[in-house]
């Protein structure tokens, strides 16, 4: 349906025809003026003779086709003399037809071509930019669909196809002084929307966005339309402006959700929680909302139960540009009553307010302070729900005295945040995983015993990933001789099933040493390989066994196996520190024959000389051979060195820097000093 009160400010002629014979039904007052003896209700056949007008005639018959506007000469009636020829640029679109009228209609817009310029080739220029001018016209008013508008250069609206109420609610089109149609757009486009309707205005481009815009009766309210527009230029200026509207919701929401999901899509295979959630943060942000805080609930079981303080830890966060960074929060972040209500209802809630006025009581102090900082206007809290049970909220505001987010966005952040929750889940079940190992191993990492003539100390550091669980442990005891034994190992593997194996082993060996009588250390470990071959399901297990005696002279005499582990490290009291590499010789590791032939070395530790165990962990590094990092291992350790630093404090020094230990570390040293541990 077209608007003929729009079309009667617009710089051109208009008409509507209907039926086959081309009856005149509507028309403007510009079109009454240029083509004055057409009469309503008449049709074109009979208006429209002489040859001049075949044209038209023709260019009515063959309307919606892909055909050229044609240039027709129009007689305009003059008081004194013969008629003013007129030429004139036409086009004809088929249009829908009027209510109750089931004919076909055209629409007809013409333009006059004048110029008062000499000569063909200005007259064919002007020519030219008239029919441009018809042509946008047609292109834009034959799109039905769509809500077709004309801007004046003062920034006044009118429609001519369609009703601006018809697409996506209405849009908000502001009048009186002071209003300007920009200010229907979102402030999150406006910039960048007016931008490019300013080089349109300059010629550099067509002006095809996508943008937010008010709805009629709820200027709060936004909804996404794609605004198609070009200007209409007279002497260089811009004269009007002709466009359309159409509802982009849909097309917004397929676009972004598919942009965004993709975004997301790495974390599908991570096992490590902070990954999972820093890159659902910054997926979201500030494509759905100006912030986003994900915190990881401290005790959710008892959350879910709905007793007691609610406690959380903030995991991750993204902000959009401008907004007020986030204050410093404990580990156990008490949570305010919103929290709670999104908690028990396993629903999102969302709250909206004055810029940087939250209601009280609803959120936590900190929470309240970080937004009225921010200037929020709103603040969403979505559950993060795995297996029927709250495990993190999600917590998005809109900032800088933004408008809330709309239904559309809310709707497609808690899309974004379900689907991650199956990598979140495998990460969740994988901690909790891992603590329980972390419990079991440390439940077998004994306080290591005092020792006579000597410096006895343990450390046991677990990998940066929280995905991994080691199988590694350390062990010392008294043997019944007054000896010392010393083990280490590393079950391979990274499950609950290495820890499993790692106790089995360790207990094992523990209980072989201590009846080993005068066995020395390879029989033991010959004696736990052939144990574990029966009872373990471990694939494969490295160990070292070293017995330690006391001799006369102020020495240690060590006798020591090596199943296919990393050769201990010899810190002595002057010299540079080596590795044990001949007198530990590694043989085959256990669980892969029980009948493996398996040796000894035998070497002194003196007075001030430290004897290092350690898995493998401590001597690798990611992009770094494992020959330079036991070089640097050592080195290291000579640099530390001192009679006056404790064995506990040297070992925690050779721990890498946090962050950067990509396997379990386990570390248990001994260092001789019978001067300062007497042996009676």
């Amino acid at each position: 349906m077209v608007d003929f009160e729009g079309l009667e400010q617009a710089d051109v002629a208009a008409a509507l025809v209907t039926g086959p014979t081309h009856r005149l039904t509507r028309h403007t007052t510009r079109f009454r003026t240029l083509i004055p003896f057409w009469r309503p209700g008449q049709e074109a056949g009979i208006a429209l003779a002489g040859p001049d007008l075949r044209p038209l005639l023709r260019a009515l018959d063959l309307a919606g086709s892909d055909r050229p506007a044609p240039l027709i000469t129009v007689p305009q009636p003059s008081p004194c003399g013969p008629p003013e020829q007129v030429l004139c640029a036409v086009s004809c679109t088929a249009v829908d037809p009027a209510e109750g009228d089931a004919a076909r209609s055209v629409l007809l817009l013409a333009i006059p071509v004048r110029s008062e310029a000499s000569g063909a080739a200005a007259r064919q220029h002007v020519t030219a930019d008239r029919v441009e001018d018809l042509a946008r016209y047609e292109a834009l008013l034959s799109a039905v669909p769509q809500v077709v508008w004309r801007m004046t250069a003062q920034g006044e609206t009118f429609t001519l196809v369609g009703r601006l109420g018809e697409t996506g609610g209405g849009l908000w089109n502001p009048a009186g002084p002071g209003f300007s149609w920009m200010d229907a757009v979102h402030p999150k486009d406006h910039d960048a929307f007016a931008a490019q309707w300013a080089a349109t205005a300059r010629g550099d481009a067509l002006l095809d966005a996508v943008v937010r815009i008010r709805q009629e009766g709820e200027p709060a309210r936004y909804r996404h339309m794609r605004i198609v527009t070009v200007p209409v230029l007279r002497d260089g200026a811009v004269a009007e402006w002709i466009g359309t509207v159409a509802d982009a919701e849909d097309q917004w929401r397929v676009r972004t959700r598919d942009r965004l999901l993709e975004r997301v899509s790495a974390v599908s295979s991570t096992h490590n929680l902070p990954r999972v959630f820093a890159t659902t943060a910054a997926a979201v942000v500030p494509d759905l909302t100006d912030a986003l805080a994900i915190f990881q609930l401290r005790y959710p079981d008892e959350a879910d139960a709905g007793t007691g303080a609610l406690y959380a830890t903030r995991v991750r966060t993204a902000l959009a540009d401008g907004v007020a960074p986030l204050g410093p929060i404990d580990d156990d972040f008490a949570l305010g009553a919103l929290s709670r209500e999104t908690i028990d209802s396993r629903r999102t809630q969302m709250i909206t307010f004055p810029p940087g006025q939250p209601p009280e009581g609803l959120v936590s102090d900190a929470s309240a302070a970080w937004m009225a900082r921010a200037q929020a206007t709103s603040i969403a809290l979505i559950p993060i729900v795995i297996d029927g049970r709250t495990a993190a909220l999600a917590a998005a505001s809109s900032c800088l005295g933004n408008p809330p987010p709309a239904e559309i966005e809310l709707g497609l952040l808690e899309e974004i945040l379900r689907s991650v929750e199956e990598p979140l889940r495998r990460t969740l079940e994988l901690q909790s995983i891992r603590k329980t190992a972390l419990v079991l191993q440390r439940s077998f990492l004994i306080t290591p015993p005092r020792i006579r003539g000597g410096e006895l100390a343990a450390v046991y550091h677990p990998a940066s990933t929280t995905a991994e669980i080691g199988g590694d442990w350390y062990d010392a005891i008294r043997l019944p001789d007054g000896a010392l034994a010393l083990s280490i190992g590393d079950v391979a593997g990274h499950d609950l099933q290495a820890a499993t194996e790692m106790t089995k082993a360790s207990s094992m060996l523990r209980a072989l040493a201590y009846t080993a009588d005068t066995d020395g250390p390879a029989r033991t470990l010959s004696r736990l390989d052939q144990v574990t071959h029966g009872v373990s399901t471990a694939a494969l297990i490295t160990a070292m066994h070293a017995v330690l005696r006391p001799t006369t002279g102020h020495r240690w005499q060590v006798t020591l196996s090596n199943a296919g582990h990393p050769p201990p490290l010899l810190i002595p009291a002057t010299g540079h520190p080596q590795h044990l590499n001949d007198a530990a010789t590694p043989d085959l590791p256990l669980c892969v024959t029980p009948s493996a032939v398996r040796h000894e070395g035998q070497f002194d530790l003196h007075d001030g000389d430290t004897l290092l165990l350690y898995t493998d962990g401590l001597v690798e590094r990611r992009g770094t051979d494992i020959s330079e990092s036991m070089a640097q291992l050592a080195h290291r350790a000579a640099a530390l060195r001192s009679s006056d630093r404790s064995l506990s404090a040297l070992l925690k020094d050779l721990l890498p820097p946090t962050g950067e230990a990509i396997d379990d570390i386990a570390v248990i040293a001994f260092r001789a000093d019978r001067t300062r541990y007497p042996m009676a």
